[in-house]
């Protein structure tokens, strides 16, 4: 399967959230500077906590912040909301070609971002030195992506590089 050979449908980004919950995320990127960001990015996540577009605008606030734990705990919330609109199992673990090539093509979008989602995980594990764990979702994006569209061969080359020198 390409991960690049569709057409781009379903794009999180263009699903609207509330009117209130934009104002947040607006309110959230225009105190960033000052580190008041955090709070209207909370308060918009209680309103709708299964927006994309609020995960998203969280996992960066954190992630630019250095505060990679929580970036990872968006991440893999995240992850569970996408994954869910594929039905794709629980553990990343047990997804395979087959599965993957399953997928209808208006879904593929999705895909795209459910393993985009699952990189920066791994790449957040490997950042918190879960070597191991990072590891291991390199090597199962490597599997699913043979053509390397979601690129994560370069990083399991640095995580298996990190290992041998730790």
């Amino acid at each position: 399967m390409d991960l690049l050979d569709f057409d781009a449908q379903d794009l999180y980004f263009e699903r609207e959230d509330s009117f209130e919950v934009r104002t947040l995320i607006k309110e959230a990127a225009e105190s960033y500077g000052s580190g008041d960001g955090e709070l209207p990015l909370l308060q918009a996540y209680l309103r709708a906590p299964e927006s994309l577009n609020v995960l998203v605008a969280l996992n960066r606030f954190y992630y630019y912040r250095h505060r990679l734990s929580e970036a990872l705990l968006i991440s893999e919330k995240a992850l569970a909301i996408i994954r869910a609109g594929l039905a794709f199992p629980e553990d990343w673990r047990q997804l395979n070609i087959g599965l993957l090539g399953s997928v209808p093509s208006a879904s593929l979008t999705r895909v795209r971002l459910y393993l985009f989602t699952l990189k920066s995980i791994g790449f957040l594990h490997m950042r918190l030195d879960n070597l191991e764990l990072s590891r291991s979702i390199f090597e199962k994006l490597v599997e699913l992506d043979v053509k390397d569209r979601i690129g994560a061969h370069a990083l399991l080359e640095l995580v298996v590089e990190r290992q041998i020198h730790v």
